[in-house]
């Protein structure tokens, strides 16, 4: 796989943006922008226009499920995957109501997030 596109980490945990953007490169050579919170995420979508955004359910400010409903109130057709460390059903059913695109929990071996990832990349950027 040869992602080029521009993907935006929305997470307020730096080490996690950091694990997710090492993981994310496996995708290819994409463009990586960081968030730190709901409300920066929302600013940076609205400028850069990424072409997928992974974006964490807990954050302060805004969470991700309020940052989630501006990001498809802004593009309905944005492709955004959720992540969490905890993940109910009722919160994974509601994201992916709201337009979400996966979910992946971000304990999840490396490996097997790159290979979401992958999918999605596949089903909802690169089909006709």
């Amino acid at each position: 796989m040869s992602f080029t596109g521009k993907i935006l980490i929305i997470d307020d945990e730096p080490h996690v943006r950091k694990f997710v953007g090492h993981v994310a490169r496996g995708l290819g050579a994409p463009v990586i922008v960081e968030a730190a919170n709901g409300e920066e995420g929302l600013t940076k979508f609205i400028a850069e226009a990424p072409d997928l955004t992974l974006l964490d359910v807990n954050m302060p400010l805004m969470d991700g499920v309020q940052t989630l409903a501006a990001i498809m109130l802004k593009d309905p057709d944005a492709v955004v995957v959720m992540l969490t460390s905890i993940a109910s059903r009722q919160m994974v059913e509601q994201c992916l109501q709201q337009g979400a695109s996966a979910y992946v929990r971000k304990d999840t071996p490396k490996e097997t997030i790159l290979d979401e990832l992958k999918a999605v990349v596949r089903e909802c950027l690169e089909s006709p």
